[in-house]
């Protein structure tokens, strides 16, 4: 690696010595320095952008401009009159100052159509790029645009983030695109549509509370449309097939249309090459848009998922894979007071997993050697329907409801082998798992404001929820003989388990918002509201004889008919005001909880109250760079399925039974985050610590037999403590960008196993760095190296695993209409112990033909092509540590044809 990079600082010193700098300030009329001026050259001969310049708090700019040409600077900035300079560069000059004063304009539309040829601009909270200076024409969706903007990243998963901030919010010409999820916008906005990308920070799409609450953390992203993009249907459309072990196939469709008055996204896949447009995990990370209610309220109430615990669908780790996806999401101005929109979509993916772990249980240092081969099922459905009305800029009324449902089958066949007194067990083992979800949510919101001085806000949410997951296990060895009253006469080397559950929730949220406003530097906000749920919960467990007759298992340690109800009623309090650089917001919050259970003939109930406190303060040093502290003491508080006190199964060796005296916990979390965007050298540094610690926290107490485990929440005496920390670096060099991060996390957590204190102790450390280039014609790569360790320790158990992995990728055009693209990892998975190792590589290709201006392509694609059979992970609880090795898909190559609307 150090021979790569010693290559690459060569090529960028002899890219220097081939160039001049240009640097100097922008001021206007009376001599005061311009920040966020935009400078730019381009070629006197051909008239193309050579460089660009973005002016710092002191007015300076600076470029590099290849020595031996003329070129035209033009120095611009909203509200004055461009100025332009001639400037020609002889082969052996030295670097040059250049100074610009612009004069008051008198043609502002003249101004703006200067601003928007910028790469850049800075306006405000907005920052715009151009997408057509950052790209060159190989990109295929809006993630490969994204990633090639100064200060956006994209993750895997299509998570966006700006500066360090996650985007929450994708809009196209201003109108929401499935809101609640930037995955599909990355993975299917075509990149030959857009025009610019608008980058919305302190982002509330309600008028009227703009800068009263903190936004700071709220950034969307808005993306303009080329111009013959707008009133016409655009996207593509493709079909292609394959080999891969058997015959591959994809077609998908991707349609948009947008006008002034509405849009209409039409997005359809089907392929059974491992693209899984729609994952299992998107389904339950899917909020719709739905807001966090109360979020600084300091009140942590949240409905778990009652499922069974579907794996999640990952490309990587999963042996074959059949998707079905289909998706719609519309806006529409009904009138210049009521917006319309909403979305529909449906996946339906069939997967099969093959994987082998290795677990070792740390109380009774049993070892578990597990093979399995599973299909999982899942049909997923969700729509949402939303209305935005605003008759006048003094009154704005929302309502949305988002309808989720899902039928979810999971099919596992096993072998287990452990280690016990009697030595050597094999446990085949058949494991059945289905579960029909079904949940509504609704949401109305009123914002009113009274005067400039008084602003109300009102939100009701209302949450349906009914969830009924089934479960069944055949076992050869006799499992929980101390729990299950198996009939074992006729079932000697068979169990038949099986278990129904029913759990339906309804919970009521709402709160009303006062504002006064003091003045522009300092607000007040007072909040009354309440949280009302109430789950019902069922559940028995029953055996199957050989003979088809029930074996139902009566008693209260195997059967629960609960009602759980949880109130909240709070007061609260928060001052906001700004004294320098500094805008601070401090808020108490008082809360009344009440929590009661009726289960096995008896009620229980407590109440008290709690007084929790919040910080928010920020240092703004200057527009792009600011210094960020959140404080929040919350009260954690569990739902039913902790209260439940009969056994239920989780897995075919772990049950788990609740605990009616089970209390709240509390949260101490406090973060800093440090925020520095320079465009002046074009420098993106964020990072931040965090700290949380954990009082009477809710932990599972654990009693392990063997490889069998019971357990039941209890609250620790113990202190949970989780300190973690990240950083990211990245600096852009001319065409070259440099990028360095690291996350790192520190926890220690208490459980109890078989009555004895058990503290485990994690340490993860991740670390990657890369360079990578964005040239306009010659081929572009990235290169980098990318670190994880993970250290678990846990009584006499001390075990740490590294995952090395160097990558590089290249994009090459060449001839007329041809683009190569290729993408290589290579990984290294091995313990400190030397126990597991395993070697790897990653490799896949693209060979795309496009004939200019044709709406034809045709590609040639290999995933897989070093035909690797598995990878490994590891994972750690207080119970077990595991290693899993995962067989993926093989190698599959495709041939296939698109055609672009």
């Amino acid at each position: 690696m150090k021979y790569i990079f010693t290559f690459f600082l060569l090529l960028s010193l002899t890219a220097k010595a081939q160039s001049v700098r240009v640097s100097g300030t922008v001021k206007d009329s009376i001599g005061t320095p311009l920040e966020l001026a935009n400078v730019i050259a381009t070629r006197a001969d051909t008239g193309e952008m050579e460089s660009y310049a973005i002016s710092n708090s002191e007015g300076r700019y600076q470029f590099n401009l290849p020595a031996g040409a003329g070129y035209s600077l033009v120095a611009s900035f909203l509200g004055l009159a461009p100025t332009t300079k001639e400037l020609t560069i002889a082969k052996d000059a030295a670097d040059i100052d250049l100074d610009f004063v612009l004069m008051p304009a008198a043609n502002q539309l003249d101004d703006v159509e200067i601003v928007y040829e910028m790469p850049v601009v800075v306006r405000g909270d907005t920052i715009v790029y151009n997408t057509d200076s950052f790209t060159n024409g190989t990109e295929q969706k809006l993630g490969d645009v994204l990633k090639k903007l100064p200060g956006v990243t994209v993750d895997e998963d299509g998570q966006i983030q700006v500066e360090g901030q996650t985007v929450s919010k994708v809009m196209i010409e201003g109108k929401d695109f499935f809101d609640g999820s930037s995955k599909l916008a990355v993975k299917n906005i075509p990149a030959d549509a857009l025009k610019k990308v608008e980058v919305l920070k302190n982002y509330n799409e309600v008028d009227q509370m703009r800068g009263l609450g903190n936004d700071q953390n709220n950034v969307a992203i808005n993306l303009k449309l080329k111009e013959g993009k707008k009133n016409f249907w655009f996207g593509e459309v493709q079909g292609g097939i394959g080999d891969g072990g058997e015959t591959r196939y994809l077609g998908s469709a991707k349609l948009f249309y947008y006008s002034p008055k509405g849009s209409i996204n039409i997005i359809g896949n089907t392929n059974n090459t491992g693209d899984v447009p729609f994952t299992f995990r998107d389904y339950f990370n899917f909020t719709g848009g739905f807001r966090n209610f109360n979020q600084r309220g300091g009140t942590s109430f949240n409905i778990s998922d009652s499922g069974l615990g579907f794996l999640v669908t990952q490309n990587n780790r999963a042996q074959m894979i059949e998707t079905n996806f289909a998706a719609a999401n519309f806006s529409y101005e009904a009138s210049d007071a009521w917006d319309l929109s909403g979305f529909t979509l449906f996946s339906d993916n069939s997967t099969d997993f093959m994987q082998r772990s290795l677990r070792n249980y740390i109380a009774t240092e049993a070892t578990e050697l597990n093979s399995e081969t599973s299909n999982q099922s899942n049909q997923l459905a969700m729509a949402k329907f939303s209305s935005i009305y605003k008759p006048n800029d003094k009154l704005q009324i929302d309502y949305d409801v988002l309808a989720k449902k899902s039928q979810q089958f999971e099919m596992t066949d096993a072998l287990s082998i452990f280690t016990d007194e009697d030595g050597i067990v094999n446990n085949p083992i058949t494991e059945q798992k289905d579960n029909d979800p079904f949940s509504l949510n609704q949401n109305l919101n009123a914002y009113y404001t009274l005067d400039d001085k008084n602003i109300f806000a009102g939100f009701v949410q209302h949450l349906y929820q009914n969830e009924d997951p089934f479960y069944n296990a055949v076992v050869s060895q006799q499992p929980f003989t101390a729990i299950l009253p198996l009939d074992t006469l006729q079932s000697k080397t068979r169990f038949d388990i099986n278990q129904d559950k029913l759990i339906k929730t309804s919970k009521l949220d709402s709160k009303i918002d006062y504002y006064y406003v003091i003045n522009d530097k300092s607000n007040i906000n007072l909040t009354v509201g309440t949280t009302q749920s109430r789950q019902d919960f069922n559940s028995g467990i029953f055996q199957i004889l050989e003979d088809g007759t029930v074996n139902n298992f009566v008693g209260d340690t195997l059967n629960n008919e609960v009602t759980f109800k949880f109130s909240d009623v709070f007061v609260g309090a928060h001052y906001k005001f700004k004294t320098g650089i500094f805008t601070i917001t401090p808020g108490l919050t008082l809360h009344r909880y009440d929590v009661s259970s009726v289960q096995l003939g008896r009620e229980t109930s407590s109440n008290q109250y709690k007084l929790l406190p919040d910080l928010f303060a920020i240092a703004q040093f200057k527009q792009s760079e600011s210094l960020r502290l959140n404080y929040q003491m919350t009260a954690d508080y569990t739902d039913v399925n902790n209260f439940a006190e009969g056994y239920v199964f989780n897995n075919y060796n772990r049950m788990f039974r609740g605990n009616r005296d089970i209390e709240n916990a509390i949260f101490h979390t406090a973060s800093l985050n440090y925020f520095n965007f320079n465009m002046f050298n074009f420098t993106n540094l964020n990072g931040g610590v965090s700290y949380t610690r954990r009082i009477d926290a809710i932990k599972s107490q654990t009693a392990i037999n063997s490889i069998n485990q019971a357990s039941s929440p209890i609250n620790s005496n113990f202190v949970d403590e989780v300190l973690s920390a990240n950083g990211r670096f990245q600096k852009t060099f001319r065409k070259w960008k440099a990028n360095l991060s690291g996350n790192v996390s520190y926890s220690e957590l208490n459980n109890i196993v078989n009555n004895e204190p058990a503290l485990s102790q994690n340490f993860t450390q991740n670390y990657t760095a890369s360079v990578e280039t964005n040239f306009k014609n010659a081929p572009n790569f990235e290169v980098g190296y990318n670190r994880s360790i993970n250290n678990y320790q846990n009584g006499n158990s001390d075990r740490t695993f590294f995952t090395d992995r160097p990558f590089a990728n290249i994009d090459v055009r060449f001839l007329k209409g041809f683009t190569f693209t290729a993408d290589w990892s290579y990984y290294n998975y091995f313990d400190k112990d030397d126990s597991v190792q395993n070697e790897y590589s990653f490799f896949e290709a693209s060979l795309r033909y496009q004939k200019p201006e044709s709406k034809w392509e045709f590609r040639l694609d290999g995933t897989n092509l070093l035909n690797v059979d598995s990878l490994n992970n590891d994972s750690f609880n207080e119970n077990f540590n595991t290693t899993t090795e995962y067989f993926v898909m093989p190698r599959i190559v495709m041939l296939s044809v698109r055609y672009n609307l």
